[in-house]
């Protein structure tokens, strides 16, 4: 379905001050237009309203049949008919040429200029001759690279545009025929042509094709893929049978058919590639992806006008990679980045674009009221021209390349009007005796050629400027000696201009709240999207302008989503998002009372509201309309309203007005849980400490638990990027720390908060140094330990914690606040999963001198294996501890320790005496005993001093000597 809106896109018009009667124009570039009649192209420059000056013109070498115009490379490509004969040309530095007269240089396509002809090259205007071994049937540059194919009866020939260095200053265009297409069973009438993208179209049949720099499947260029030839087959058997059954009383016509993707390989077309260039293997094409095949079936009603049914107006329409719309980033890339393709073709009475990248889909389908006669497509629009009227309609380009460009688009953050929508014809202008179109920039140029015969008595004129308000008047019969032909130059209006007067048109479907209203805004918001999206072609004062009707437009579609109460009402968010337009804006915006004085709260503002405040803008609603906000969920979602009243925008919300809405509710399950917790939070607010106490002891304790996990903004805030406790956390620190560790716990179990989030909130909170950790810190290391939590780094969590408590005892610290766990319940660094080599370094302040500083080291040391320095240690500062250590430690491969280290060391302390004589004395006893038990006689007998007194070791020698009888 195709609406109709009577919109003024067209503004100034101006007559091209051509001499002869355009028999081909085309534009393109800044500011370039051709027209070519006989045997001569005319060259104008189009800079601006009334403002299309002659440039130059040039002789061809015969009538002009097809021409085109590349702005890569700037030249104008021609296919010209002398004597019968057809050639193909290409008019390189056309710019230079003064006069008529003066000078112009012929060169073969790749004749190699010497150097010495440089000087004469650089000023003139120089013609490429490219020869053909088959007639040329029409011509495409493409719109980014400046290639230029060429279509002949049975094949397409690629000539790539490069560029001949002559030396360091100087270097003039050149082409190369660098492929041949082979395409049989159709013969091209429009080609078109774009990085790579090929789409060739004969009366009734429409074939896109891609071609790949990438090898695949090992297939070499000249090879026919297997499937291919199948089609093949199947074409030519069909063929037969159609010859056969052919007679002067049938015609056999051929049924419609489409084929999408890999499927149009089967069309029956045969394609093979032919590579004839010797440029590098980046630019060589091997392969041939198939995308689409279309063909139609004649009208057999009409088929006596068969000529009249026809296709035509084939083009392709890049849009390439813009960045963020709200970037002002320019590519500075001289190659441009396609981001997205567009294929449309079209029969008299219906058009169709097609979107061929990536995916190949139909986009839209055109129904002309009228016959058509030629068509072109912008990225805004696809005008199209009947025998007297100039038709204008929207396209869905740019929120398909919106799409392409971020598949994200359709989200919480971002939106964009779907390619679904239908499009619309946003006026339809009288022209009489429309027979060609063609554009550029802003520019429609219109070749008129009216017969004054059939010319009626009152027809808006075509000579006159188009107004805003469209004009109509007597057009006066014109002479017979007048030519009766004029080309013309219209010029769109801007985006900006025209988007103004859809937004005014939209008003009168607003208070019907009409699905017509978003439908309009819609389209002025794709119009300046697809404006955007053609950013490098903006000054920098007219992509501002652009970017605040952006925002403007989103502003209006967001109001649309928000009042109206449709399965799309959830699109209020993500326009507003992307308006820039703040809570407190939005909600002056908003319509509170229907017709009746009552209020409704459509869910599209309810749904923005909800998402707003959960997102922790920073952004603070005023009191008056905190209020508001709470009334509108009370009536719309009562359940939403403890989750609302906790988000940092309502801080400025009364809390008895709060507390009185809250009481309202039907609490049950969880619910009743976040209400208590919220209303206890309010009544802290406002120091009722009383309420506060009831309402926290309507619920265990692991209860409460659960509603800070459902509600984790109860407990911590995030305010311009920054954590920031709630009052409600600061009381709990002192009033109820195990509950407060717990309830962190519980987020950083269930995800709600990270790792360094959970330090911060605690160091904030506490109010500590960066230096210092708080024992609430250390409390929920602690918890985090003994619950496991798998996001945490064990490694890492015993770090934290042993560092913590080395620090407490080299500085003899003991914490600030009563720990929840003890000592007990902890064993770092005896545990087998601690790495104790990363602790050692900390060790250092921490002296030996203290019981815990000895205890820690000796411990350490020992889990390092470091058993001998650890006797050294013990006898050196605590004697008494030796026995219970070797009894602890020196076991299996460590028992040889206690006589090879232990009982030596003891021996030679006691003859060296000391107020320790007798724990050694006590000591030494042990460690005889043990050595008693262990070894046999002899080796006893080893490892006794040699100087000791027989009395003392004759009880140990006795029982070593007898504990083999004994058993």
């Amino acid at each position: 379905m195709v609406q109709l809106y009577n919109l003024h896109p067209f503004g100034s018009q101006q007559v091209v001050p051509c001499k002869l009667e355009p028999e081909r124009f085309c534009g393109g570039g800044r500011d370039a237009l051709f027209v070519a009649a006989g045997c001569k192209v005319e060259a104008f420059a189009v800079t601006g309203q009334e403002l299309c000056q002659p440039r130059c013109a040039f002789s061809t070498l015969g009538r002009v049949l097809c021409l085109a115009y590349s702005e890569a490379g700037d030249y104008l490509a021609t296919i010209e008919e002398k004597n019968k004969a057809t050639f193909l040309r290409a008019y390189v530095n056309w710019r230079s040429k003064r006069t008529e007269n003066c000078r112009v240089c012929i060169r073969m396509v790749g004749h190699n200029v010497e150097a010495p002809f440089s000087e004469t090259y650089k000023d003139q205007m120089s013609i490429v001759e490219m020869p053909l071994s088959e007639a040329p049937l029409c011509i495409s540059c493409c719109p980014v690279k400046g290639d230029l194919l060429v279509g002949c009866s049975n094949k397409l020939v690629l000539f790539s545009l490069k560029y001949q260095i002559i030396n360091e200053e100087f270097s003039i265009l050149d082409f190369e025929r660098s492929l041949i297409i082979h395409i049989d069973n159709i013969i091209p009438v429009e080609i078109s042509f774009c990085v790579g993208y090929v789409a060739l179209m004969s009366d009734l049949e429409v074939l896109i094709l891609k071609l790949e720099s990438d090898p695949k499947n090992g297939e070499s260029v000249n090879h026919q893929p297997h499937k291919t030839n199948n089609s093949m087959k199947q074409t030519e058997d069909v063929n037969n049978e159609t010859l056969q059954l052919e007679s002067d009383d049938f015609v056999i016509c051929q049924k419609p058919m489409e084929l999408l993707g890999e499927k149009s390989s089967q069309s029956g077309i045969s394609v093979t590639l032919e590579s004839t260039g010797l440029a590098d293997e980046k630019t060589n094409y091997y392969h041939v992806q198939h995308l689409l095949y279309k063909r139609f079936a004649p009208d057999i009603s009409s088929y006596v006008f068969s000529d009249d049914i026809k296709l035509h107006s084939l083009q392709l329409l890049p849009i390439y990679q813009t960045g963020s719309l709200t970037s002002d980033r320019k590519n500075l890339s001289q190659e441009k980045e396609l981001l997205s393709l567009f294929c449309f073709f079209s029969l008299p009475h219906v058009g169709y674009l097609y979107m061929v990248v990536k995916s190949v889909e139909l986009m839209s389908v055109y129904q002309y009221p009228e016959k058509s006669q030629q068509a072109v497509l912008t990225p805004q629009f696809l005008h199209v021209i009947a025998s007297n009227n100039l038709q204008c309609f929207t396209v869905r380009c740019s929120a398909a390349a919106a799409r392409e460009e971020d598949p994200y688009v359709d989200t919480t953050l971002k939106a964009c009007p779907p390619v679904s929508m239908d499009v619309c014809a946003l006026r339809i202008q009288l022209f009489i005796g429309l027979k060609a179109i063609c554009h550029f920039k802003n520019h429609l140029i219109l070749l008129t050629k009216a017969d004054p015969e059939a010319v009626p008595e009152r027809r808006e004129s075509p000579k006159r400027l188009l107004s805003r308000k469209g004009t109509s008047g007597k057009l006066k019969t014109p002479p017979v000696a007048e030519a009766g032909w004029n080309l013309y130059i219209v010029d769109t209006i801007s985006p900006v201009q025209l988007y103004k007067e859809m937004v005014d048109y939209s008003n009168t479907y607003k208070t019907a709240k009409t699905q017509s209203c978003i439908h309009l805004l819609s389209e002025a918001h794709l119009l300046v999207r697809a404006a955007l999206m053609d950013a490098n072609n903006l000054e920098p004062g007219e992509k501002a302008e652009l970017l605040e009707a952006f925002k403007e437009s989103c502003g209006h579609l967001g109001d649309c989503y928000s009042r109206l109460d449709t399965q799309y009402s959830h699109l209020a968010l993500p326009y507003y998002k992307m308006s820039g337009l703040s809570m407190a804006e939005v909600l002056a915006r908003a319509d509170w009372l229907l017709e009746d004085g009552s209020q409704k709260y459509e869910r599209g503002l309810i749904f923005y509201l909800n998402h707003s405040l959960y997102e922790n803008l920073d952004e603070e609603l005023s009191e008056e309309l905190a209020a508001k906000v709470v009334q509108m969920f009370h009536v719309a979602e009562p359940k939403q309203l403890p989750h609302i009243l906790c988000s940092p925008s309502m801080k400025n919300i009364n809390p008895l007005t709060a507390i009185s809405h809250l009481s309202k509710l039907d609490t049950s399950g969880f619910s009743s849980i976040l209400v208590a917790l919220t209303k206890a939070a309010m009544a802290l607010k406002m120091g009722d400490l009383d309420m506060h106490r009831n309402e926290m002891k309507s619920h265990p304790e692991m209860k409460l638990v659960c509603g800070f996990i459902l509600e984790p903004r109860l407990l911590i805030q995030q305010r311009k990027g920054q954590i920031v406790p709630t009052e409600l956390a600061a009381h709990l620190k002192d009033t109820q720390p195990g509950l407060l560790v717990a309830s962190v716990l519980g987020l950083q179990k269930n995800n709600k908060i990270g790792v360094e989030e959970a330090d911060s909130f605690f160091k904030v909170l506490c109010g500590k140094d960066e230096d210092i950790i708080p024992q609430l810190l250390v409390d929920l290391w602690e918890a985090q330990l003994l619950a496991g939590l798998p996001d945490v780094v064990l490694q890492e969590l015993f770090f934290k914690l042993t560092s913590q408590y080395i620090w407490r005892l080299s500085k003899r610290q003991p914490p600030d606040t009563v720990p929840l766990r003890t000592s007990e319940d902890l064993s770092l660094i005896c545990g087998p999963s601690f790495d104790i080599a990363s602790i050692i370094p900390f060790l250092e302040p921490l002296s030996e001198d203290t019981i815990a500083g000895l205890s820690v080291h000796v411990l350490c040391q020992t889990r390092l294996k470091e058993y001998e320095q650890c006797i050294d240690t013990l006898l050196e500062r605590c004697p008494e501890a030796i026995i219970p250590y070797a009894n602890h430690e020196l076991k299996e491969e460590n028992r040889t320790l206690w006589w090879k280290k232990l009982l030596p060391e003891l021996c030679h302390r006691i003859k060296c005496g000391g107020e320790k004589g007798q724990l050694y004395l006590s000591s030494l006893k042990e460690t005889l005993s043990v050595a008693a038990v262990e070894l046999e006689l002899r080796d006893f007998l080893n490892v006794l001093p040699e100087d000791g007194t027989a009395a003392f070791f004759l009880p140990y020698l006795l029982y070593c000597s007898r504990k083999k009888s004994l058993t």
